[in-house]
């Protein structure tokens, strides 16, 4: 009930909201949207505080086997892969929520309780945590007083959950009965498409064998999600840019011009608004590739 006004003031709403106990209270717009704004820092990301890590999985061809877990110097001596892939952690937070997390990102916020869960369960010596746990549990007097002991979420943004894939946004959107997600990747598809040229009469198999494209360069793309301040969905299109060489001499990276944003500001004025922040729409091509890539979704 209520009635919506883009001066918070004068916004009326409210909603009925229901908790984790199935207690159900009716709030206004403005308080909801303060109890978000004060569990997320500016960038919309929310924090969690373990309370500890009860189990782990190996994810079976992705993680380092025992034998794989180093390279040989020149000299002879085995030296650690620095990696962490494959591996997750499952936490419980303070909430009382559990989720299962990445390795590399627990490691990153609560590298001590993740050092001492590896040496309680005797997974000291996997390749994923043999080159660091001895180091961390050595220090960890001095490590103690400058870590970061707060998890910052990645799979949500403003209390909302972010998509990894294209096919798991497109299943959010099926479960809440909305296309957010979906007329997100409409858009983006629709402005980045004079990128590339659709070729449906050849293969992937094709241009892997040298039967087709000779002299291409294959290289993944894929899709990266966003929610934006006003709860906007963004979808972007993303190439692995990395997996083919450019010249440096023709690699190129833009800004806005001084002039526009001159103009934008005399705009405001003209019109008497106040500029509160602003909103990069797209990035665009500036000219035709150099490169020959055949890309692939």
């Amino acid at each position: 009930k209520g009635k919506a006004h883009r001066n918070p003031i004068f916004d009326t709403r409210a909603y009925l909201v229901e908790f984790k106990d199935g207690s159900v209270a009716e709030y206004t717009a403005n308080v909801i949207a303060e109890n978000i704004y004060s569990q997320i820092d500016s960038e919309g990301r929310s924090f969690a505080v373990l309370q500890e890590i009860s189990g782990h999985r190996k994810e079976p061809g992705v993680a380092l086997d025992m034998e794989n877990g180093y390279t040989v110097s020149a000299n002879g001596n085995k030296v650690p892969k620095r990696t962490t892939k494959g591996w997750q952690l499952q936490v419980e937070w303070k909430g009382g929520e559990q989720e299962w997390i990445p390795l590399k990102d627990l490691k990153a916020s609560n590298p001590i309780e993740v050092a001492e869960y590896a040496v309680a369960n005797h997974i000291e010596n996997e390749p994923a945590f043999s080159w660091w746990v001895k180091e961390i549990l050595r220090h960890r007097r001095r490590i103690v007083s400058k870590v970061k002991s707060k998890y910052w979420r990645t799979t949500h943004k403003f209390g909302i959950k972010l998509p990894h894939t294209a096919e798991e946004a497109l299943q959010m959107d099926k479960e809440s009965g909305t296309d957010f997600w979906a007329r997100a990747i409409e858009k983006e598809l629709r402005k980045v498409k004079v990128a590339w040229e659709s070729r449906d009469d050849l293969s992937i198999e094709d241009v892997r064998k040298g039967r087709a494209l000779i002299g291409y360069t294959e290289i993944k793309c894929h899709m990266i999600f966003d929610i934006k301040m006003d709860f906007t969905r963004k979808a972007r299109f993303v190439a692995g840019g990395h997996m083919t060489d450019a010249p440096s001499s023709i690699t190129y990276s833009s800004v806005v011009s001084r002039d526009s944003v001159r103009l934008a500001f005399l705009i405001a004025e003209l019109n008497g608004l106040n500029v509160m922040a602003c909103d990069i729409g797209n990035a665009y091509l500036h000219a035709p590739c150099r490169e020959k890539v055949p890309g692939r979704y």
